[in-house]
């Protein structure tokens, strides 16, 4: 049986930070494990790749929700990134810190040390933004760019949101959030940059550190109240490895419930329910799962331009060949070009509603597919959900997709947030600058205006953008999975570092906020090592 450490679980966005800063100084062995594969896929550094990579089984998970009444008996696609570099390989690369309020209501619900004052360090740490003023960091792993792509109808958008007295924002990951602008991306010189490129490469030359891939984990092993290592499946063979200091769950909000469940950590009555025997109670173990919701409207546009044709025939050849001449174009898009962040409720101290622009529209927005029209599309999504849901291990078996009940659109504040996004959408729509190339809503349509006929419209057609937290809720209070140094309660040897510890949602894409947590808990692992 080999001996480490500290053992990665998951090699993904914070496994890969983890990986690299517990290895720097030499002093310990560490070993990651990673179920998918190395990010070889010819699309991964396209930034439009993304499109592709979300359909792919090879390195998207594909999970789905239940259905429910909620959302109309769908079920719903929650991506997840496999492979080494998880969900950084398959997003939309949109950077977004989220709202310096945030950190502090996470510590309003418990998790104390995770202040906006504690956690701007660390923000600044991460990334590499030369663009930027003086409170963005300029030499971090991660590098960041403007999304460089112009067109008339996107100009046009934002134009129309100055119209309708919104402001102008250069940075909105600065300061006060509210505004209209172009986004930042996780790219460099047109290519996707992910965490392996940031963080995982220049660590893999490292004695120290070791990563298997292809290794599926089994179960934590567990000693007493302790966790001593882990069992993984590689190659059609178990593997126990154990940990002489602690293993770190970075699995993510999805499959680190499930794993601790399958290991016997967790609600007695589900675990028994089961057929697993219970090691370790610890009652909200997947409970508290977030996530955003999203509504796409759109519109059939006239007098311009717009990526549906841009991605079609003869015209996507010359794209391509201006992305791989010049690293421009269209081809360096992700999911979002312009940005919006505004109140739904003029009354409230900050943007509660976030816009995704794309001067595209789609025929099927689940698998990508674009209209054969001009068209243009506004993401509309509320930031910080109160409807709370829960992912709970399906069985014994670690293979088995886990339940996923998001219970989107419960909360009545949910509600109104969405509504209210929905209907300052369509009023900036109507201003003189935009709406000179509309030519249609086409969904959901002009004839939708009250309240029910707007909540029909987002039961029946919303979708997760691919943002699930809190599932190990950090926090000082008997119904937190982990304290606050996201030490699991009640167990030595085991931490959880990934989105799954979030109390509360962030003000936007999660990426970052994961990669914070990542690089303080790096910290707060090496300090308490120091200690012993």
């Amino acid at each position: 049986m080999e001996q480490f450490d500290y053992i990665i679980v998951g090699g993904g966005t914070a496994g890969c930070i983890l990986a690299n800063r517990l290895t720097a100084s030499g002093r310990h062995r560490v070993l990651m494990l990673e179920a998918g594969g190395e990010p070889t896929g010819r699309w991964i550094p396209i930034p439009a790749g993304f499109s592709k990579l979300l359909v792919n089984p090879i390195y998207n998970w594909r999970f789905e929700t239940e259905p429910e009444d909620n959302t109309f008996g769908r079920k719903i696609a929650v991506p997840r990134g496999k492979g080494l570099g998880g969900s950084t390989l398959i997003n939309g690369m949109i950077f977004v810190r989220g709202q310096d309020s945030d950190f502090d209501r996470w510590v309003e619900a418990g998790a104390r040390g995770w202040d906006f004052a504690t956690m701007e360090p660390y923000l600044r740490k991460v990334e590499n933004f030369p663009e930027g003023g003086a409170r963005r960091g300029k030499d971090g792993p991660m590098r960041v760019t403007p999304v460089r792509v112009r067109a008339p109808i996107t100009e046009a958008f934002v134009a129309a949101a100055v119209e309708d007295g919104q402001p102008l924002n250069d940075d909105y990951n600065v300061g006060d959030q509210s505004g209209f602008g172009y986004y930042q991306a996780s790219q460099h010189r047109g290519r996707r940059w992910t965490v392996v490129d940031g963080y995982l490469d220049p660590a893999r030359s490292r004695a120290n550190l070791k990563v298997e891939t292809g290794a599926h984990v089994l179960r934590l092993e567990l000693e007493g109240s302790r966790c001593v290592g882990v069992t993984y499946r590689q190659g059609g063979r178990d593997v126990t490895a154990r940990a002489g200091a602690e293993v770190l769950m970075a699995a993510g909000a999805i499959q680190t419930p499930q794993i601790l469940e399958v290991s016997g950590i967790g609600r007695p009555s589900l675990l028994q329910s089961l057929g697993i025997p219970v090691k370790h109670a610890l009652e909200n173990v997947g409970e508290n799962y977030l996530d955003h919701y999203c509504t796409r409207m759109n519109w059939k546009v006239k007098g311009t331009y717009t990526l549906n044709e841009q991605a079609q025939g003869w015209r996507l050849g010359l794209a391509v060949a201006e992305y791989f001449s010049k690293r421009s174009g269209i081809l360096t898009l992700g999911t979002g070009l312009a940005y919006g962040f505004v109140r739904s409720k003029p009354e409230l101290p900050t943007p509660d509603v976030q816009y995704f622009f794309m001067h595209a529209s789609y025929a099927d927005a689940s698998k990508r597919i674009l209209d054969s029209h001009p068209g243009m599309t506004i993401g509309v999504t509320q930031l910080r959900p109160e409807s709370a849901g829960s992912i709970h291990a399906r069985s014994a078996d670690p293979f088995a997709a886990p339940v996923i009940r998001p219970n989107f659109l419960a909360s009545d504040v949910d509600r109104d947030s969405l509504i209210g996004g929905m209907e300052i959408a369509r009023r900036i729509v109507g201003r003189p600058a935009l709406a000179k190339y509309v030519e249609a809503e086409k969904s959901p349509g002009a004839g939708v205006a009250t309240r029910d006929e707007w909540l029909h419209f987002a039961r029946e057609n919303g979708q997760t953008i691919y943002h699930p937290v809190g599932t190990c809720r950090m926090g000082e209070d008997d119904g937190a999975v982990v304290d606050p140094r996201l030490r699991v309660k009640g167990l030595a040897g085991l931490r959880v570092v990934d989105a799954s510890v979030m109390p509360t949602m962030v003000s936007g894409n999660t990426q970052v906020a994961v990669m914070v947590i990542a690089e303080r808990a790096a910290d707060l692992i090496l300090a308490d090592d120091r200690a012993c």
